[in-house]
């Protein structure tokens, strides 16, 4: 065996096909967002199958053991190159902060003001699980650490990865090729920020070894886009969809959720839940839209749950819950509503939706991104073209007039869930692809 590389092993010797290998998991926090709640739900089934699973985080809110936070260095070289590092990056930020429009996604750069100074801390492992790092793991120096025998599992959370640092493109479609002049900048710069974070990509993808790396997309949409990009095309790129604890995440009783979440039992009830209400990607504005162009005589409940309140609808009766942690309690908000009411304008495959299913609850949904994987038409919910609140309105009404019809629905969406998104299902797809990895 051969010297541990800043924490990590660096073997000459596979590991026996029947050992579970070791896994370190990055990811920006254990949590916060759904991307980090993906990545700890996964952490957990693959702990609950005996494989041994770490995380490394930049943030922590869980008490998990398993979970290891960043420790910044407090030496005074590196507090003051963090700091100028930092500078750097928000001088270079600075100029697209007054161009960057309303409508845009999320941007991550592949530089973070903490440089290499957090991959000492990285555990022994056999297998690194790179999830959402923005903000925490830089791609320089976090390429330059990985031995080049590392296996490297890549997840996909959003299409940062393969593109000039935006979250989800929107349609621009320039990641095949290299990025540049914006549109989520507001840039018309061929040499932008954008087109520089992508060459760098570019550069640290192509000293990978492919058959190290494994690219694992939760949907289908998110993997045709992988497969067509330029940085990420060469790599073999795997669906292996998100999933959740299904004993967690289950139908309650209709009375004892009502009462929990304080609604009246004869409400329609209809449910909207995001980390960000007012992302605007997240769609409420179009959900409001599709309300308000409901008869003035149908009575509807508007439930909603999210860090930031939602505008006031005067029309509608309305009740608000900050961010819920615990997955029970989840559960059981869930299971108050009659259906559950996706609007993103872009997505992947978003744990509302997979969690709505699993509690039993109809999903009304815009076909966009992995969407149309969990909500299926007639079985499991409805789809409207992306940004009709017409059409979004007709899905809504469409459940909301047929209780036999969602019925029947909700058993289809607790079987589903079941069958498809167990995480004991993810768990043991992701350790056959660790194994299939440390093997080659």
């Amino acid at each position: 065996m051969k010297a541990a590389t800043a924490g990590v092993e660096e073997r000459e010797v596979a590991a026996p096909a029947t050992t579970k290998p070791r896994v370190v998991m990055l990811s920006s926090t254990d949590y916060m967002g759904g991307a980090s709640r993906s990545a700890y739900r996964l952490h957990e089934g693959l702990r609950r199958l005996g494989c041994e699973s770490r995380m490394f985080v930049g943030a922590k809110v869980r008490s998990d053991a398993d979970v290891q936070m960043y420790q910044p260095s407090t030496a005074m070289p590196v507090r003051l190159a963090r700091t100028l590092r930092h500078l750097r990056l928000q001088h270079e930020a600075k100029k697209y902060g007054r161009t960057t429009p309303f409508e845009s996604t999320s941007y991550s750069d592949d530089r973070t003001r903490w440089n290499a100074d957090p991959m000492g801390q990285i555990p022994r492992a056999d297998v690194v699980h790179m999830h959402w790092v923005g903000g925490f793991v830089d791609y320089g120096a976090f390429f330059w650490w990985l031995p080049r025998t590392m296996p490297l599992v890549m997840t996909l959370h959003d299409m940062a990865n393969f593109t000039g640092g935006c979250c989800f493109d929107l349609g621009c479609g320039k990641f095949t090729g290299e990025c540049g002049a914006c549109p989520q900048l507001g840039s018309h710069d061929d040499r932008d920020l954008a087109r520089r974070v992508w060459r760098r990509k570019r550069g640290f993808y192509e000293r990978l070894r492919p058959e190290r790396v494994r690219i694992v997309a939760p949907c289908g949409w998110i993997a045709k886009e992988a497969k067509g990009s330029a940085l990420l095309g060469r790599f073999d790129c795997r669906v292996i969809p998100n999933g959740l604890d299904t004993n967690a995440f289950q139908p309650r009783e209709r009375r004892a959720s009502r009462e929990l979440v304080g609604i009246p039992m004869d409400a329609t009830v209809v449910l909207f839940l995001a980390d960000n209400i007012n992302m605007y990607r997240k769609g409420f504005h179009v959900l409001a839209k599709a309300l308000q162009q409901l008869e003035a005589t149908r009575p509807v409940f508007l439930l909603s749950l999210g860090k930031d309140p939602t505008p006031e609808l005067a029309r509608f009766k309305h009740a608000h819950f900050d961010d819920i942690t615990n997955d029970r309690t989840l559960s059981f908000v869930y299971s108050a509503a009659d259906v559950f009411v996706l609007p993103s304008l872009a997505d992947n495959l978003p744990n509302t939706a997979m969690e709505a299913i699993a509690c039993g609850t109809p999903v009304a949904a815009f076909d966009t991104g992995g969407v149309a994987d969990m909500v299926r038409p007639g079985v499991t919910g409805f789809l409207a073209p992306s940004g009709d609140a017409a059409k979004l309105k007709e899905a809504m009404v469409e459940l909301l007039d047929h209780p036999g019809m969602r019925a029947e629905m909700s058993e289809n969406c607790r079987r589903i869930a079941l069958a498809e998104y167990d995480s004991a299902i993810q768990a043991k797809r992701y350790i056959e692809l660790y194994g299939e990895l440390c093997a080659a």
